[in-house]
């Protein structure tokens, strides 16, 4: 994958894959407080008594390795970096769907349709956070269409998402949109495919012909 531009008014926002981002920048975007820093993305892989018994502090070093940071040659990584300038603003974790072992326990994926967990070739666009003071500038909006040709490129046969619903005039607080709103799914070309919950919906695309 290239370096992806996506411009949505101003600024312009650019997102590359993690492992070309440093180190530093990653702690800037997930900040000191609220559940971005003190989970480093680490909830959905594990289950609860996982995440429950694991101190904290481990999670940004298991970020650090699962992302590749400051090794741009790397031909892994576990999500995307935006930037507004030269600053880094936004997270979005982007990984195949077996990398989650908490989706195992979730019915929001599978509900209403046949699915094989087992299948590495489904990713899924699991997390999204934009950093303090940069937020309602389009950067998970960008996020969510340049993980499309990420996924696409290293090999996904589909990609899927799991954002919420939201309602004008409905207040909803910014933790419980990290998995994203289904118009930001929409934007970047996925589909409703599945309506498990009242507030939840499964968005995909699928890459290669007769894949469900």
């Amino acid at each position: 994958m290239n370096d992806t531009q996506q411009t949505t008014g101003l600024p312009e926002i650019t997102v590359v894959p993690a492992n070309k981002a440093t180190w530093d920048e990653i702690p800037e975007v997930f900040g000191t407080r609220g559940d971005p820093g003190t989970c480093y993305c680490q909830w959905p892989k594990l289950r609860d008594k996982e995440f429950t018994y694991t101190p904290s502090d481990e999670f940004p070093a298991r970020l650090r390795e699962q992302t590749h940071c400051d090794n741009p040659r790397s031909k892994s990584t576990s999500g995307l970096i935006a930037y507004i300038g030269e600053e880094p603003v936004g997270w979005c974790a982007v990984e195949p769907r077996t990398a989650y072992a908490r989706l195992l326990r979730t019915r929001v994926p599978w509900t209403g349709r046949e699915e094989d967990t087992t299948d590495d070739e489904v990713w899924t666009v699991m997390c999204f956070v934009v950093r303090k003071g940069f937020r309602k500038l389009g950067v998970s909006r960008a996020m969510a269409k340049a993980a499309v040709p990420f996924a696409r490129e290293r090999g996904a046969r589909a990609l899927e998402g799991y954002p919420m619903l939201t309602e004008p005039g409905k207040e909803i607080t910014w933790g419980e949109l990290f998995v994203g709103s289904r118009s930001i799914f929409a934007d970047a070309g996925f589909t409703e495919v599945a309506h498990p919950t009242l507030r939840r919906v499964v968005m995909r695309i699928d890459f290669r012909a007769g894949t469900k």
